[in-house]
């Protein structure tokens, strides 16, 4: 019985090798409807395996080099990001020590005054150029979001009390943030 077994499942596989080799396309038998073995499956499963397994591998390499990259390149950013400041400060302080060598041979003290005025003029537009801002405190009320208050100061004006009576150092903010608060004097 093995025998006729074997013989008639011969005769099948040797129709559907002719079909697969035929040439007439109503003949040929499209791989998908052919009897998978396990051996084929497995064949199948492992290429998939091993196409996805270099797949992952690939992305994960490539992260890693683009995770360095950026690594690197934030460093650079942190060396040189004060180099773009420096360099707009520069002229002021080329100004600053054109006036300096000035200053000892002056005899005009209006004069030198206006050029320490120009000279911090051109500094101060740079530094606003690059988002820096005073904090406008005289006459507000205290705001200790923007203002440090240093000491209160007794005032006959009674809308004046609980606001700002003096600025002892100017306060800043850049692009919005406090950098540096407003020392003042507050009114009671």
């Amino acid at each position: 019985m093995n025998d006729m077994m074997n013989s008639k499942d011969r005769k099948q596989k040797e129709m559907l090798d002719e079909k697969i080799t035929s040439e007439d396309p109503e003949q040929q038998v499209e791989a998908a409807s052919l009897p998978v073995t396990l051996q084929d499956e497995y064949d199948g499963l492992k290429e998939r395996y091993d196409s996805l397994n270099d797949k992952y591998l690939r992305m994960v390499a490539e992260f890693d080099n683009y995770r360095k990259r950026t690594s690197r390149e934030r460093l650079e950013l942190i060396k040189t990001a004060g180099e773009d400041l420096i360099q707009g400060i520069l002229p002021v302080l080329d100004d600053l020590l054109l006036a300096k060598e000035t200053i000892s041979e002056a005899t005009d003290l209006k004069a030198v005054g206006e050029g320490v005025d120009l000279i911090y003029m051109k500094l101060y537009k740079y530094l606003e150029s690059k988002g820096m801002q005073t904090i406008d405190a005289m006459g507000k009320e205290l705001d200790t979001d923007l203002h440090e208050a240093i000491s209160q100061f007794p005032v006959d004006d009674p809308t004046q009390k609980g606001k700002v009576v003096e600025v002892l150092r100017q306060g800043y903010m850049l692009n919005g943030k406090v950098i540096r608060y407003a020392k003042v004097l507050v009114g009671i």
